[in-house]
């Protein structure tokens, strides 16, 4: 993934040919600041899988203001909370990052918290116990990967570095509340709900997660070209395992943006929906995911004419 902060006109032209470029070249993500939802459009670039991910970085006050916007037409969300910080009051600072991670995940958007997570190991070899919570509550705060900057591209233990943040992130994670936090975003999406195409992803992935909880489903399987599915499924965190399956190499490598994504390059994209069915959970039992008998989910997409995840079914892995 590859970041760009604009800070002037003559910048932003600069940093426009650095992003066509990248887009040229095919990569997969490309983290851009924003003030709202309209800067993004501006960029006229195809949508995800065919373009690139687009991360909008909040790290204006103006951007937190208008994070509706944004969200409607980002594909990801990072917390630059470094720069944030110079803008917002500290201790409003901490409040800001809960709330954005919150309605961001709660829109179906992975959320990148980043800046100073273990600042102080660019030299140490141990980071301080602020550090060491301050990852852990953005685990608890519901965030999709934590990031790091300086500590690996200048620091002095890179690898030391990485280990350490897996490490209490991965424990963090075990302690999460995963039912508490699936009924917490089932309220925000439900909260004023009209007929829509959201209201009907709504519906059928609170009704996936609902479901793995209360009969301990061995495994979720999602299948999407964009990925649409499997991001929606992935915002209410179910202990069980999410397989995200696609026909898309590109929307397989995005995947890895997801909280909990188990992503899976599959050649049935093109089937009908039984066929799909049929060819997905044959290979997650082939690869080892699921057994013969295991009770799973199978969230999906049919209709042609809309985005929406309109789909969910319950069976046993033959």
């Amino acid at each position: 993934m590859h970041t760009r902060t604009p800070h002037t006109r003559a910048h932003a032209h600069l940093d426009r040919e650095a992003l066509d470029k990248f887009v040229e070249v095919g990569v997969d993500m490309v983290a851009i600041s924003v003030n709202s939802g309209r800067d993004l459009r501006e960029l006229a670039l195809e949508p995800h899988p065919r373009g690139p991910m687009i991360i909008a970085k909040i790290e204006t006050m103006a951007a937190v203001e208008n994070l509706s916007s944004i969200i409607e037409d980002a594909a990801g969300i990072m917390v630059e909370r470094g720069a944030l910080g110079i803008e917002a009051d500290l201790e409003d600072l901490p409040h800001i990052q809960k709330s954005v991670i919150r309605e961001c995940i709660a829109g179906g958007l992975p959320v990148i918290t980043a800046s100073q997570m273990l600042d102080s190991m660019a030299k140490a070899q141990a980071p301080t116990r602020a550090e060491a919570t301050d990852i852990a509550n953005a685990v608890f705060d519901g965030t999709s990967a934590v990031m790091l900057s300086a500590e690996t591209a200048i620091g002095e233990h890179p690898v030391l570095v990485v280990e350490t943040m897996a490490r209490i992130a991965e424990r963090s994670d075990d302690q999460f509340n995963h039912q508490a936090w699936a009924e917490r975003v089932a309220a925000i999406r439900m909260a004023g709900h009209e007929h829509s195409e959201a209201a009907i992803t709504d519906a059928m992935t609170i009704a996936a997660a609902r479901a793995a909880e209360e009969l301990s489903v061995r495994a979720l399987l999602c299948i999407s070209a964009s990925g649409f599915t499997v991001r929606s499924m992935a915002r209410f965190r179910p202990s069980a395992k999410i397989l995200g399956f696609s026909g898309q190499k590109a929307t397989v490598r995005q995947l890895a943006s997801s909280w909990g994504v188990t992503p899976i390059y599959f050649e049935g994209g093109t089937a009908d929906y039984e066929e799909r069915v049929r060819l997905a959970v044959n290979q997650a039992r082939r690869e080892g995911h699921v057994a013969t008998g295991d009770l799973i989910g199978v969230v999906a997409g049919i209709a042609s004419v809309a985005r929406a995840t309109d789909t969910f079914r319950m069976m046993r892995v033959p």
